[in-house]
């Protein structure tokens, strides 16, 4: 797990990357507005980013602009297998905005180096195929698409 408040700047000179260990109003009503452009599922609340923010598994980074708004964020999960140390990342969002201004590849960049500053072996994440802009950053940081089968059981 990263140190709290730990930044490194995006590719946007006036973006910078946060490792978010405080909720407050800001990052709830961030939440509110950058969640329902990544799924449909209801937004969390307050406690449920209460419990995000405070699992141990769980960086939560989230982008900022020079006014301290937050634009994007992202959920890196690391957990240890017996295949060794791997990290996912989950629920990156950016806000359409701000969108073609590399804020997504800022924190994929900062999510993989608190992954490899861990230990981690790997890094792995999923995209829907329509989300083609997303699909091309993925694969312009690094990432490889693997021949492989995803299952989803609903409980």
């Amino acid at each position: 797990m990263a140190e709290p408040g730990t930044s490194a700047a995006g590719s946007d000179a006036g973006v910078r990357i946060e490792v978010c260990d405080v909720v407050d109003d800001a990052l709830v009503g961030a939440f509110a507005r950058l969640h329902p452009q990544l799924s449909s599922s209801p937004p969390p609340d307050a406690a449920a980013l209460e419990r995000i923010v405070g699992h141990p598994a769980n960086t939560v980074l989230i982008a900022r602009d020079g006014a301290g708004e937050i634009l994007g964020a992202m959920i890196l999960v690391l957990f240890p297998l017996a295949s060794g140390l791997r990290a996912w990342i989950e629920d990156v969002v950016v806000d359409e905005s701000a969108r073609g201004r590399g804020i997504g590849a800022a924190l994929n960049r900062r999510a993989i180096e608190i992954a490899r500053q861990a230990g981690a072996r790997t890094v792995d994440l999923t995209s829907r195929p329509d989300r083609e802009a997303a699909n091309r950053l993925y694969a312009r940081l690094g990432f490889n698409q693997r021949s492989t089968n995803v299952y989803r059981l609903d409980l």
